[in-house]
């Protein structure tokens, strides 16, 4: 069973920057999108970002310029680059991974950004 594993979340201040990693634990076949959704309190979970396996990225317009997604095919990785936090980014963020047979989700990293 494939587990995607991801670090980076924490407690950073408004402004502040925070990288956010998701690695399969094993090789996934055919993957197709991989991408991050947040979910906040109270609110639906959220697309933040998503980029396919050509490299296409695609981005929620809430964080268009401070956020970048990128991946490493070779690792079955995707990482996600936040600058310029806002307190409205604070919520725990899911990684997920579209393959041809499956679709995988992360066990969720709290980000949390004080004012």
């Amino acid at each position: 069973q494939v587990q995607l594993v991801e670090s980076g979340g924490g407690l950073v201040q408004a402004g502040g920057s925070l990288r956010l990693s998701c690695a399969a634990s094993r090789s996934i076949f055919s993957i197709n999108t991989m991408g991050w959704y947040r979910q906040a309190p109270g609110k639906q979970r959220e697309l933040v970002a998503d980029i396919t396996s050509g490299g296409r990225t695609n981005y929620a317009d809430s964080v268009k310029g401070r956020f970048t997604i990128s991946r490493d095919n070779a690792k079955n990785t995707v990482y996600l680059q936040m600058n310029s936090l806002k307190p409205e980014d604070t919520a725990v963020y899911y990684c997920n991974v579209v393959a041809a047979l499956n679709v995988f989700w992360g066990q969720g990293t709290q980000v949390t950004v004080s004012s």
